[in-house]
């Protein structure tokens, strides 16, 4: 399980001040009245950034770890939420998502570079339009776009800030933003080559 661990430090300033050790949970989110032998349970690392880690905890008698994430690291996905708005952001502002992937992941094939980029476009996008339900005081004319909701919080980026004005919805919101599960696609894909 993982929770939020509200901070507005970069993700270089959390490896260089390892705030990880100042990471508290006071109470188990599955036992709030209390009982059981909620027990810090040391860090997982992250590759991306390096040195990153992250705190966790263990509940033996709900028999879950519970980590807290910081608002910069993405969930699962490597990196941070910068990484995958600046990607999202080069897509917007390449003619394909070819170009995009020649630019963004040069360390890799076509087809696979290609899936990187849609499954970040997909995941943030059903994010994005979760929250335009929830979020009633968004432009009429907003689309589930990074650059819609940088202009909407008169952020540079986005989706670190999302992750705090969606704090309720967190459980719910798709990853990278929120903590939900994989959201359902609505269609299987074709088989064969895409269209010209």
């Amino acid at each position: 399980m993982q929770l939020r661990f509200a901070t507005n430090l970069s993700a270089e300033e959390y490896v260089k001040q390892k705030a990880w050790r100042q990471a508290e949970l006071r109470s188990c989110p599955l036992h709030p009245q209390g009982g059981c032998s909620l027990a810090k349970h040391g860090t997982y690392p992250r590759k991306f950034p390096p040195g990153t880690k992250v705190a966790r905890w263990n509940c033996p008698e709900g028999h879950t770890t519970i980590s807290l994430l910081p608002d910069c690291l993405s969930a699962r996905l490597p990196g941070t939420l910068i990484d995958v708005e600046v990607a999202l952001i080069k897509v917007q502002e390449s003619p394909s998502q070819e170009a995009a992937a020649d630019i963004l992941r040069k360390d890799i094939q076509l087809p696979g570079a290609l899936r990187w980029i849609r499954r970040r476009i997909f995941l943030v996008t059903a994010a994005l339009t979760m929250l335009m339900g929830l979020l009633p005081n968004l432009p009429k004319d907003c689309m589930p776009t990074a650059s819609c909701f940088q202009d909407f919080f008169g952020h540079k980026f986005a989706l670190p800030a999302l992750r705090g004005y969606a704090q309720e919805h967190l459980n719910e919101l798709p990853h990278p933003i929120g903590f939900g599960s994989y959201p359902k696609k609505r269609f299987q894909h074709k088989m064969g080559t895409d269209p010209p």
